[in-house]
């Protein structure tokens, strides 16, 4: 007899929030003021460990443009969102960042941004905040474990960030580098060589879809998803949209990146999603996302045809 086991994070469809309940959900908070709507919510729900203290106290994001870049595929739950992740400086399985990465203090926080480029700068997280308009996209997400997500993140396009240090014709890269502090993050100094760091041409990261996230669904970023400032990268496997950015550093030769210098042989510079390159311990031709229970296919460049431009002329068998 065939017993069919369901994963343990699979959810029910009824579980699932629906799109349209949730944009009317953000109309709704736009429409009686966020600090408010946040109160509100805080009495329907209990508060979500791991979730920072700005956000759990009913702190919002104002976000302007919403555009949906996931085809109108259901947006996953916040709830599972911050407890399913990969952030291996809180631990190495998919719950211990939320059960840990409270320890990760987001204020004061600076990103400092130099190199091969003619303004270098520091600048505070609250004055990047000020300084560009966040915006919503909802994006779908593919780790190379074979799972996958769709979240409404909250940022801006990384593109006109990084002009604004003007990067001369030297840069023809960008390196971006985690935070490392052990005291915050107790499994910092185990498993991977420090700070975690990861790179893109300097074309990739100019593409209207690279996108820097301060929040999602409307919150600023809980800690254990990269607060408070991430990479998000749609058309690359997850390990490429690093957390916690501390610093930004435009290069003329290509850089080390953690997984890359860990395991070359699994980890190439691009993971751009590829079905048809297979991962040595996982098969990367379909997904499960998160909370159904059958496998879909999965898309190339993760149904971003958009960037297939930036790959001409490589042969994406090789240069994965």
């Amino acid at each position: 007899m065939l017993i069919r086991k369901t994963p343990a994070f699979a959810l029910r469809p009824s579980e699932i929030t629906p799109e349209a309940v949730y944009r009317e959900r953000r109309r709704f908070l736009a429409q009686i003021g966020l600090g408010a709507a946040a109160l509100a919510l805080g009495r329907a729900a209990p508060a979500l460990a791991g979730e920072p203290a700005m956000a759990a106290a009913g702190a919002g994001l104002s976000v302007g443009k919403h555009s949906d870049l996931a085809a109108g595929e259901k947006v996953n739950r916040f709830e599972d969102i911050s407890r399913y992740n990969n952030y291996y400086e809180f631990g190495a399985y998919k719950s211990d960042p939320a059960d840990h990465a409270h320890t990760l203090r987001t204020r004061p926080w600076t990103v400092d941004v130099g190199g091969e480029c003619e303004a270098p700068a520091r600048m505070g997280i609250d004055d990047i905040l000020k300084a560009y308009p966040l915006e919503e996209r909802i994006y779908r997400h593919r780790c190379v474990e074979g799972w996958s997500i769709v979240v409404p993140w909250d940022g801006f396009a990384l593109g006109p960030f990084l002009q604004r240090f003007k990067p001369t014709s030297k840069a023809r890269f960008v390196s971006f580098y985690t935070l490392y502090d052990p005291a915050q993050m107790p499994e910092a100094g185990h498993l991977l060589p420090w700070p975690y760091r990861e790179a893109l041409r300097i074309d990739e990261a100019m593409h209207p879809l690279a996108f820097l996230s301060l929040g999602m669904y409307g919150r600023p970023l809980p800690a254990q998803n990269g607060a408070p400032l991430r990479l998000t990268l749609p058309w690359k496997y997850g390990f490429k949209s690093i957390k916690s950015i501390v610093r930004i550093a435009f290069v003329e030769q290509a850089p080390e990146t953690t997984w890359n210098m860990v395991l070359p042989e699994e980890y190439g510079f691009y993971a751009n999603v590829n079905p048809g390159v297979d991962h040595p311990r996982w098969a990367q031709k379909t997904e499960r996302r998160l909370g159904e229970y059958f496998k879909r296919p999965t898309l190339m460049f993760n149904g971003y045809p958009e960037v297939a431009s930036l790959y001409s002329g490589l042969d994406l068998r090789t240069f994965f």
